[in-house]
C-alpha cells in the first residue's frame, strides 16, 4: 500500500514538473493583412506626450469654426450631445493640420461631458484620426477585397518604390505619406484612394497614381483631377455601365441636405406657434 502510494505521488509530481516547465514556442507563418503599420492612427493606442503633444496646452476651436462647431452641436438632442463626438473631431482634425492633439481631444471632451478616455477610444479605432503631426498629403490606399481584386497592391508597391518609403513612414521633404485602410465605399470604381479624409482618387492603376503624385507635389490639389481618373466614369458604376437600373438619370441628385431639413423642420414649427397664437375668427 505505501509502495504503491509513493509510486502514484512520485507520478504526480513528475506531471507537475512537466506542466510548470516552460514550453518551446511554435513558430507559424502568418500573413498580415495589411502592409501599413500606422503610428499615427489605429496601431498606435497609447498616448504618449512629448514636447508637441502636452496633454494640458490650451487648445479652442477658431473663431472660424464657432458656427460649424453650433450646428454640429444642434443636430444632437442635449442628452445625446456625446454623439457628435466624431464630426468634432474631424473639425479639430482640419484645423489643426491633419492631426488631433490630445489637448484638442481634452477640450471636446469637457464641451461633450465624456470622460477623456471615451474621446481616446474613438480617436483610436478609427483610421481617419492622426493622432500624431502628419505629412501635408495623406494618401490612404483602400486594401478591402474588390480593391485588392482590381490592383490595390500594385498602387502600394508603385508608392513604396516612388516615393522611396514604406507604408506609414513620412517622406523626407515632408509631403506624402501613405498608408492601406479599409473599405472606404468606393467598390464599383475600384482601386481607389482617399487624399486627407476627403478627396476620391478612383480607377488608379501605376501610371495614373505616379501622376497624382507629382501632380500633388507640383500644384497641390488644385492641380489633380478628383474622381474617376480612367475617363470611362463620371459616377459609381460597373465599367459595363447600367446593369441594372436602366432609366436614364439626366442629372445626379445628390444625397438629402439634412441641414435644409432641420431648417424647415423649424419653420414649419414656427408657422404652427405662429397659427396657434392667433385669434380665432
Amino acid at each position: 500500500m505505501l509502495a504503491r502510494t509513493a509510486k502514484r505521488a512520485l507520478v504526480l509530481a513528475a506531471r507537475a514538473q512537466r506542466v510548470a516547465a516552460p514550453q518551446p514556442m511554435q513558430q507559424t507563418a502568418q500573413r498580415a493583412l495589411h502592409v501599413s503599420s500606422l503610428p499615427r492612427s489605429a496601431g498606435l493606442v497609447q498616448h504618449r506626450p512629448d514636447s508637441r503633444n502636452p496633454p494640458d496646452a490650451p487648445w479652442e476651436f477658431a473663431a472660424s469654426n464657432a458656427e460649424k462647431v453650433k450646428e454640429i452641436l444642434a443636430k444632437f438632442p442635449t442628452n445625446y450631445k456625446a454623439s457628435a463626438v466624431m464630426p468634432l473631431l474631424t473639425l479639430a482634425q482640419e484645423q489643426n493640420g491633419n492631426w488631433l492633439p490630445l489637448a484638442a481631444m481634452n477640450h471636446i471632451a469637457r464641451m461633450l461631458d465624456m470622460p477623456p478616455i471615451r474621446v481616446y477610444e474613438v480617436a483610436t479605432f478609427y483610421s481617419m484620426y492622426n493622432r500624431e503631426p502628419m505629412p501635408k498629403y495623406h494618401l490612404q490606399v483602400c486594401g478591402t477585397t474588390p480593391c485588392q481584386l482590381c490592383g490595390s497592391e500594385k498602387l502600394l508597391d508603385v508608392l513604396e518604390k516612388h516615393l522611396g518609403v514604406k507604408a506609414g513612414e513620412p517622406t523626407k521633404d515632408g509631403l506624402f505619406v501613405y498608408t492601406e485602410v479599409e473599405c472606404l465605399g468606393a467598390c464599383a470604381n475600384a482601386p481607389m484612394l482617399q487624399l486627407n479624409n476627403h478627396e476620391f482618387y478612383e480607377n488608379l492603376d501605376e501610371q495614373s497614381t505616379v501622376k497624382l503624385v507629382e501632380q500633388l507635389r507640383s500644384g497641390g490639389i488644385p492641380a489633380t483631377k478628383v474622381g474617376p481618373q480612367s475617363g470611362l466614369q463620371k459616377v459609381a458604376e460597373g465599367p459595363q455601365g447600367k446593369t441594372t437600373l436602366k432609366s436614364k438619370i439626366e442629372q445626379h441628385q445628390g444625397v438629402r441636405d439634412i441641414d435644409a431639413l432641420l431648417k424647415q423642420v423649424k419653420e414649419d414649427q414656427e408657422k404652427a406657434k405662429q397659427a396657434a397664437a392667433a385669434p380665432k375668427q
